[in-house]
């Protein structure tokens, strides 16, 4: 990988982590649990905790998850370090892929360090930053914190539709995060963009090759 597109990841990586941990901080000591506020009609920022995956969603246990989470950044780190020299792998590919691994490693941090140095008080008071009781959880145990909100419109069903007639619907109703974009974004890339590149080292490296025999 030639320097310029492995400092484009480098500098994607850490801009991500860092807007992340700092917009999360922010909220987390200025925002009650539960505070929603309405920036745009379309767009709130609503506090909440989660212990689960992107977008709320829950799998397993905490712990599960938190070493998940290490395992598939590690792995991540290492298949990127494998293919570095390929040249033949488009700087999109590697793009998607330090999106993907920032975005984890940004929930990851949560799930370390947030219970370590964050209490938990009751709304309408916010955390504090290294109470002198200490924290709310264990390392690993730590919640995720989201604000992200965009209840862009809601309709009521008809009534004469089965189970969900006269209901009312909202779309969107996930709360999330920036890392969690930057995986969705990630992942979006890598399905609609550099499918063909999701191939283990010896098979990029193999195809590779083949293309540049081809060009002979």
């Amino acid at each position: 990988m030639k320097f310029s597109r492995a400092k484009l990841a480098i500098i994607i990586f850490t801009a991500i982590v860092v807007i992340d941990q700092v917009v999360k901080i922010w909220v987390k000591t200025h925002f009650y649990l539960g505070e929603d506020v309405r920036i745009l009609p379309w767009f709130h920022l609503l506090f909440i905790e989660n212990n689960g995956m992107a977008f709320g969603m829950e799998l397993g246990s905490k712990l599960f998850l938190t070493l998940f989470r290490i395992v598939l950044v590690a792995w991540l780190i290492w298949y990127v370090v494998k293919i570095s020299d390929i040249r033949r792998i488009a700087t999109g590919y590697f793009v998607s892929l330090a999106l993907i691994i920032a975005g984890a490693a940004g929930n990851i941090f949560d799930c370390l360090f947030y219970g370590l140095i964050f209490n938990n008080p009751y709304p309408p008071e916010v955390a504090v930053m290294f109470p002198a009781g200490g924290g709310y959880a264990p390392m690993f145990f730590g919640r995720v914190v989201d604000m992200l909100y965009f209840p862009l419109f809601t309709f009521t069903w008809p009534s004469w539709l089965p189970v969900v007639g006269g209901r009312e619907f909202l779309f969107f109703q996930p709360v999330f995060n920036i890392a969690d974009s930057a995986i969705c974004i990630g992942v979006g890339l890598l399905i609609l963009f550099y499918s063909k590149y999701i191939l283990t080292p010896s098979a990029l490296r193999r195809r590779a090759a083949g293309l540049d025999n081809s060009a002979e």
